[in-house]
């Protein structure tokens, strides 16, 4: 007989301690920021939901699951770091991004949601958007998102070989999103930029917090029509 599994819910449709995943599952998803784990007990289940931010104790906690896994690449003093994260409910849904920027020692936040959009079109979103509100700089600028589909697609070449081929695919596919592609690449062409790949939901607070400004924006009131996007 199976060992009875029990998962934990800390945010999602319905919070709580469920014994099954088909009916945990559902809790979670389509729910953007979604936080749940499996437990082997019912106790350790109820401690994890009650700090789902501090990792649980079962014993020596595994490299691969430990918040402290990150490791900021070095920067130099005067880089500005900006951090963004978006998603969409539903994916396609309401939609928002989230993103902090770092200069200085301070931080501006931005956010915003939109009525009808993709998770991926809210990545780039986020990204624009915190490239845009930075002044004229010849700063070295570094930008964190967990989104391997915008960081590969600036640290790869990617888009600007869709541009190059008319915002075709090497396959000769349409790419997706080019007016959002046109945009990021317009912005970093007069910067000195990087772009970094951070895992999600692990531990990293800035990339924490771009998710709860995506989360609360794609569920807020007064959304706008993402123009770009084609239904």
């Amino acid at each position: 007989m199976a060992k009875k599994k029990f998962y934990a819910i800390a945010k999602g449709k319905k919070p709580g301690i469920y014994t099954d995943w088909p009916t945990a599952e559902a809790q979670v998803k389509g729910f953007g920021g979604a936080r749940f784990k499996g437990f082997p007990s019912r106790a350790e289940a109820e401690a994890w939901i009650k700090d789902p931010g501090t990792p649980a104790k079962r014993g020596k906690p595994s490299k691969k699951s430990s918040p402290k896994e990150y490791k900021k690449p070095k920067l130099s003093d005067d880089c500005i770091e900006i951090y963004t994260d978006g998603g969409a409910i539903g994916n396609p849904g309401p939609g928002g991004y989230g993103a902090v920027i770092v200069k200085d020692g301070e931080k501006e936040e931005l956010h915003g949601g939109y009525i009808h959009t993709t998770n991926n079109r809210m990545e780039l979103m986020a990204c624009i958007k915190g490239i845009a509100a930075l002044p004229q700089t010849d700063r070295p600028v570094a930008l964190f998102s967990d989104s391997s589909y915008v960081v590969n697609g600036i640290s790869k070449g990617w888009a600007k070989g869709w541009r190059k081929r008319g915002w075709k695919k090497s396959d000769g596919n349409p790419a997706i999103n080019p007016d959002l592609w046109k945009q990021l690449l317009d912005l970093t062409s007069a910067l000195k930029i990087n772009f970094h790949w951070v895992k999600g939901h692990a531990g990293h607070p800035l990339n924490e917090r771009c998710d709860e400004l995506a989360v609360r924006s794609a569920r807020g009131d007064n959304l706008i029509e993402d123009k770009g996007y084609d239904r």
